[in-house]
């Protein structure tokens, strides 16, 4: 096992303080910083400190994978299957899902056959692979995620008292399904400007009287409605913004995930969370921010299906030890709380595991050999290595295990 060291992605919806703090570092940072990736992905593969000496993991692995793999280096061809990262949003990511696997094939030898270049800001497909997630709140952590079902979106656009969404309301209300739901969808996120900027005006004076108490009935949907505002502030006139009133609105306390599958339209609000998925950088946008948007494109993959509200409350598996299950063969991901001055707990039986500290300390043993992480870094943990328990150091202390999926 070796100390690794994740790779700090800097967009413009990050926190100045939220990695920095957790990672030990002067508060505020210069730039946002916004996700820290732990994974051997060729955009930005994490270092592996080795004798005094740092060395890609993408690097590691490529030159050893059924050392560093073992038995799953051939079904995930040679490649460390999953992605782990740390996510900080302090305003919302784009609107946005992920393709299935076979979309994921087609998408990248289109984009190769047609001469789209693998770092262009118009190139939708960077990989082949699929995107499922789970990200793991460690603060209140805010999303928007899936189709909500469609009569409590009727009742969502009759509350907001609203005559120009009668029509879309009624359009709904006659088709309460995946299909009402396409139809509606694919008439907001296609709007012409000009439709959209007499519409969405109309929309947010609305949002404004439900919340300020002048409309009648129910206030259930006062987290929606804010939402909307919200986004409308930070994206003025993009059509994400009435799009973001079909989708669940979720949040997630300390502790709770989230999973999501190929297809499902989401937006990451707001918090703090360690995120593990399928290890693509694959992604598909319809709105609220100023990258690349391919809306046709988005619509091949869409999931309209309603979602259900996919909060995932992890398996209690010991005092200290909390699973999530997800159906994604290429991940899994345990929380490990651990005591101060308690004894030495057993991580994993063998690799390939990535160990991240977000709390406190750590130390793991491994027969005579211990590594101490700080928070904000993590191990790596190969194949070849076994029987690894994890320890706190100086109080109480949080550990993230990614590893392969069950089976």
């Amino acid at each position: 096992m070796h100390e690794l060291v994740g790779a700090l992605r800097s967009y413009a919806w990050g926190s100045r303080t939220a990695l920095a703090q957790l990672c030990g570092r002067p508060v505020p940072s210069a730039h946002p910083e916004a996700e820290l990736w732990f994974g051997a992905h060729p955009a930005d593969p994490a270092r592996v400190q080795i004798n005094g000496h740092s060395e890609s993991l993408l690097e590691l692995v490529s030159a050893d994978p059924q050392h560093e793999l073992g038995p799953v280096a051939g079904e995930f061809g040679g490649r460390l299957p999953f992605l782990l990262k740390i996510l900080a949003a302090e305003e919302p990511l784009s609107l946005q899902a992920h393709p299935s696997i076979e979309q994921a094939r087609a998408g990248f030898a289109r984009e190769n056959h047609n001469g789209v270049a693998i770092d262009s800001a118009m190139r939708n497909y960077r990989d082949e692979n699929h995107k499922p997630e789970l990200v793991v709140a460690l603060d209140r952590f805010e999303a928007l995620a899936g189709f909500r079902e469609p009569r409590q979106t009727v009742r969502l656009l009759q509350a907001l008292d609203v005559p120009e969404l009668n029509q879309y309301a009624e359009l709904l209300a006659a088709q309460p399904d995946s299909a009402g739901l396409r139809t509606l969808f694919t008439t907001w996120i296609a709007l012409p400007q000009a439709s959209l900027s007499t519409l969405l005006p109309k929309v947010l004076d609305g949002c404004v009287r439900y919340l300020s108490g002048a409309g009648s009935g129910s206030k259930e949907f006062v987290p929606e409605v804010r939402t909307a505002l919200e986004l409308a502030e930070a994206y003025p006139g993009d059509a994400g913004v009435l799009a973001a009133l079909l989708l669940n609105r979720i949040t997630l306390e300390p502790g709770e995930g989230l999973f999501l599958d190929a297809g499902n339209l989401h937006a990451y609000l707001r918090g703090v969370g360690v995120e593990i998925m399928a290890n693509s950088d694959n992604v598909l946008r319809g709105g609220l921010t100023p990258k690349h948007v391919d809306v046709p494109e988005l619509l091949r993959v869409l999931d309209f299906e309603p979602l259900d509200l996919p909060v995932i409350e992890a398996e209690r598996v010991s005092d200290s030890v909390f699973r999530y299950h997800t159906p994604a063969p290429e991940f899994g991901l345990s929380r490990f709380e651990l005591a101060a001055d308690a004894e030495p707990v057993p991580v994993v039986g063998s690799g390939p595991v990535i160990a991240l500290v977000t709390h406190g300390r750590v130390r793991l043993f491994q027969g005579g050999h211990d590594l101490i992480v700080e928070c904000g870094r993590a191990a790596w943990i190969s194949a070849a290595d076994g029987g690894i328990r994890a320890q706190a150091v100086d109080g109480a202390a949080q550990l993230f295990c990614a590893a392969v999926g069950e089976d």
